[in-house]
């Protein structure tokens, strides 16, 4: 069996690494092969070193090793905080439904899927026996309803990063209601959750979770500039939103990110088509009003804008957001001012390249 092979090709580099450090006096887990104590079978290993097994083979093999005595599941249970099951094509609700009352340290599981699989159930049981789970992976879980996110949020209030992208099948209500319970959220992807990224979902976002950091709400074509509004008061520590694809938003959506999250890094507005001049020179604007803090540096600010397809805006807007932000790059190889689409906005330049185009305009002076 592959997964058994390579669980003897570990044990195998485990022995010879101890060993080396036993025979070097080394301390700790090496120190600890001394005394006359002999390793020959997968009985005789110690916790200890059967989690350095567990750092050398993939989540695969460490779900084989679980089976293979009540010793061995009941040391990765106690030990294994991390879990991907992205790697399994068919059965993965049995598996989680196997899994989840084993493995109750878990504090981060992936369970991107390519065709779905998961059903509600495998996630409340996953709610129901891993409490101190933070980081949550459900993307393209077609087939889960509200009743996930309700187990989540009276199972899992310690949740700080949450991926629901692509499942849409959630409401705005069940979502509304995580966040009243999971208030720690940090990091949150809706992207194409068009029937949970609502106005109404954004209000409850900024009411409840005011560490909010990253939002993507890539195609929610129902968010509006009222969400993004309560966002920019609600959640002032945001340093990436992407509004890509999010028609109904207007300068409004910008100008209130401006004035209130000062600490915005990267913002995307692809496709949103409403955005004018005006939304570019409070973006710009804001950089300037944050000034006083004497220990600015130039990767401060804004480092990603896309706009591409924003075709209102003039360059003159533009090119004065490039001066405010140094670290928006247009030149070949740095792109994180994204224009593409947008034919108008070609004579915009970044700061190095402009650097760039003077040095090549001096050298025929020079050769004279």
């Amino acid at each position: 069996m592959k997964e058994t092979e390579g669980l003897n090709s570990s044990f195998e580099k485990l022995m010879v690494f101890g060993v080396a450090e036993s025979m070097s006096g080394g301390g700790g887990m090496g120190g600890g092969l001394g005394g006359g104590a002999r390793i020959t079978e997968w009985k005789d290993i110690p916790v200890e070193l059967l989690f350095r097994i567990l750092s050398l083979v993939d989540d695969q093999t460490v779900i084989v090793a679980s089976g293979v005595c009540h010793g061995w599941r009941d040391a990765v249970s106690w030990g294994l905080t991390h879990l991907s099951l992205s790697w399994c094509k068919k059965n993965m609700n049995n598996l989680v439904l196997s899994l989840a009352p084993k493995f109750t340290k878990l504090q981060g599981i992936v369970l991107r899927q390519d065709t779905p699989q998961l059903q509600d159930d495998a996630v409340e049981k996953i709610a129901a026996h891993c409490h101190e789970l933070q980081e949550l992976d459900l993307s393209k879980s077609f087939r889960l309803t509200d009743r996930s996110l309700y187990a989540l949020a009276h199972g899992c209030p310690e949740l700080v990063k949450l991926n629901i992208s692509g499942c849409t099948a959630f409401s705005d209500t069940a979502l509304g209601y995580l966040t009243s319970f999971c208030r720690k959220l940090k990091t949150l992807n809706l992207c194409g959750c068009v029937r949970t990224a609502t106005d109404r979902a954004l209000k409850a976002i900024a009411y409840n979770c005011h560490q909010m950091q990253s939002l993507n709400l890539g195609w929610c074509d129902r968010v509006g500039d009222e969400g993004v509004k309560s966002l920019a008061y609600g959640c002032p520590n945001l340093r990436a939103l992407d509004l890509c694809g999010c028609l109904l938003i207007t300068d409004e959506s910008v100008v209130a990110l401006a004035n209130n999250c000062l600490h915005l890094r990267s913002l995307g507005l692809y496709y949103c088509q409403n955005i004018t001049d005006r939304a570019m020179y409070s973006l710009a604007q804001s950089r300037v009003r944050n000034k006083h803090d004497v220990w600015a540096s130039v990767e401060e600010g804004l480092t990603n804008l896309n706009i591409s397809q924003c075709t209102a805006l003039t360059p003159p807007a533009v090119q004065a957001l490039c001066d405010s932000f140094p670290a928006l790059h247009t030149c070949p190889g740095r792109h994180s001012l994204i224009i593409s689409g947008c034919l108008n906005l070609t004579s915009v330049h970044c700061a190095c390249a402009l650097q760039a185009h003077r040095a090549s305009s001096a050298l025929p002076h020079l050769a004279h």
